[in-house]
């Protein structure tokens, strides 16, 4: 009948979830470390400008941070890191501790979450589309490409495809591994190269470091109130 309503949409079904069926629990873990993902990032914008200039070891051990680690050979270099075989190790391991998060979500989603990324905007929907683009065409060079810092969220679209394609978690970690710690080798020789000029500006860095942690949580919380605001004054433009 023409005059019939249409039925209410489930909240589960909104453009904006990147699942297409009703959530189960593996669906909303998966999500809720998403949210992990996203506290950890915040929590490590002003930590990592103070380690970084104080403790660039741990930075690298914590994060598995290319900076981090250049950072690190360039002390190295200078002989007041011994330890830096166990920096370079444990960075390399630490730098995949999300990244199955990514995978997961391929496996259960599909393209869901890229989806999900891609209807933030007009510009994102390009940059997926094209990131999309070379993941299928790479294939497993992608994990080595992905490491290359470029304005594409190739990384990302990378992880939740191979989740998405059927490959195994085993798979998925060992190319993952590979790529991340050959590119961290290369950034740990490049700060080893860079000598103790790298370190004179570490330690004027040092100097300041504080007083940038403390800049940059300012710029935290002040982002996220404005967010927040912006956000309900178009709820309330909209119920208006």
């Amino acid at each position: 009948m023409s005059g019939e309503e249409e039925p209410e949409r489930e909240w589960w079904e909104d453009e904006g979830m990147p699942w297409k069926k009703k959530p189960g629990r593996a669906d909303y873990a998966c999500l809720a470390w998403f949210g992990v993902i996203a506290v950890f990032s915040l929590i490590l914008i002003p930590t990592r400008a103070w380690l970084l200039g104080v403790a660039p070891d741990w930075l690298a051990m914590i994060t598995g941070g290319r900076t981090a680690v250049a950072a690190s050979g360039a002390i190295a270099s200078t002989g007041e890191m011994p330890h830096w075989p166990i920096v370079l190790i444990v960075a390399s391991v630490l730098s995949l501790k999300f990244d199955w998060i990514y995978w997961w979500a391929g496996k259960l989603w599909g393209r869901g979450m890229i989806e999900v990324w891609a209807g933030q905007s007009k510009r994102a929907a390009r940059n997926y589309d094209r990131a999309e683009r070379w993941a299928e065409k790479l294939g497993p060079i992608g994990f080595l490409i992905a490491y290359i810092p470029m304005p594409l969220p190739l990384m990302q679209v990378v992880f939740v495809l191979s989740g998405a394609s059927g490959m195994s978690l085993k798979r998925f970690l060992i190319y993952d591994y590979i790529a991340s710690t050959l590119w961290l080798i290369g950034y740990f020789a490049l700060g080893w190269q860079l000598g103790e000029g790298a370190v004179a500006v570490l330690d004027w860095y040092a100097k300041i470091a504080g007083w940038v942690a403390i800049g940059l949580i300012v710029v935290v919380f002040v982002t996220s109130y404005l967010a927040q605001a912006r956000k309900a004054r178009e709820k309330a433009e909209k119920q208006g």
